[in-house]
């Protein structure tokens, strides 16, 4: 007869491997046996492992509904160190779905949490965390300052997967900086780390950096050898939003080898998981893209309505750069030259 306890390690296994389907469905098992045995520690353990697990494939908004009743019972146990890592992961959720004022808010309380439990590792990651909602917001300057707070943080605790992440993340928002160079760098830096962790995911992000930095650089090849790097990942472990930011950046570099139809093709299927997901800064992408498509089709009238509806959307998230590529892509079309646009 098997435990809850022998379900959730089972679970914690496959999660390890990012094999996620199978994941949830021990977590499942776990949580059902968890509550025949009331074990409420352990329902508690269920509930924000599942929410880790569906965020980790970038089902958001099924995410969210866990880390809510994670929170909930956590306050009910008056268990401060969950509650702090229900409001990071309920944060990261809530940024991902374009909520990032309110993701803010919560992790700057759980930042507050950890500190005051002494829980450094807590700490630095709700310091990454907000470095990422400061890149969603758009402040660019703010999530750079951030990220690196977050790699010191990490590199005194040792903790190299945490420092990889970092990377990451200083990695994309060197690209929107248009520090190209830089980020090529943090991203091999990051690549090295997860080949050694041996980490699926970190990968992927890492792969999918890489082609970015390459498409940046003009490297359209190169890139798009990293971009099925990345993709072939992202299928695997079944993260639909991580896949569909790849499929972009694969149509981008379509458009900029004038390869229309194929270009038309990735922003189609990348939409598809957008709207899945429920991002709307991914929905924006796709509208700068498709527009960019119709443009040079000679569909201009097509175009000018994506370009000017990307604008209008980015502006009533509060996605500042988002709103500057769209800000860029209207002028552009007014003018009838400057597309095609290399969108970081």
């Amino acid at each position: 007869m098997k435990t809850g306890e022998d379900y959730f390690r089972k679970a914690e296994e496959y999660r390890k491997r990012a094999e996620y389907v199978r994941a949830i469905e021990y977590y499942g098992k776990a949580l059902k046996e968890s509550k025949k045995e009331s074990d409420i520690t352990g329902m508690l353990d269920c509930h924000l492992a599942l929410a880790d697990t569906f965020r980790a494939k970038g089902d958001f908004v099924k995410a969210k509904a866990w880390y809510e009743k994670g929170l909930d019972l956590a306050e009910a146990m008056d268990d401060r160190a969950s509650e702090a890592d229900a409001m990071s992961g309920l944060g990261l959720s809530l940024r991902a779905l374009g909520e990032w004022r309110e993701a803010l808010k919560l992790i700057n309380r759980s930042q507050a949490i950890y500190k005051s439990l002494g829980d450094r590792h807590g700490e630095a990651f709700s310091m990454w965390a907000k470095a990422g909602t400061f890149r969603i917001k758009g402040d660019i300057t703010q999530a750079l300052k951030s990220y690196h707070l977050s790699l010191d943080m990490f590199r005194k605790l040792k903790e190299r997967s945490g420092m990889a992440y970092s990377y990451c993340g200083l990695g994309g928002s060197s690209r929107v900086a248009g520090e190209f160079r830089d980020s090529e760098r943090y991203y091999k830096m990051a690549n090295r780390i997860f080949s050694r962790l041996n980490d699926r995911f970190g990968l992927a992000y890492s792969y999918c950096g890489l082609g970015n930095a390459r498409r940046m650089h003009e490297d359209y090849g190169n890139a798009l050898i990293y971009f099925k790097k990345a993709g072939t990942l992202y299928r695997k472990i079944g993260d639909r939003v991580s896949y569909a930011y790849t499929l972009w950046s694969v149509g981008i570099t379509h458009i900029m080898t004038g390869k229309l139809e194929s270009a038309a093709g990735s922003f189609k299927e990348s939409l598809a998981f957008f709207q899945q997901t429920k991002d709307p800064r991914g929905k924006i992408y796709c509208m700068l893209g498709t527009g960019q498509v119709d443009f040079l089709r000679g569909n201009r009238g097509r175009a000018g309505k994506a370009f000017a509806k990307a604008l209008e959307q980015a502006g009533s998230y509060g996605f500042r750069v988002e709103k500057g590529y769209a800000a860029r892509l209207v002028k552009a079309h007014a003018r009838s030259s400057g597309i095609p646009m290399n969108l970081p």
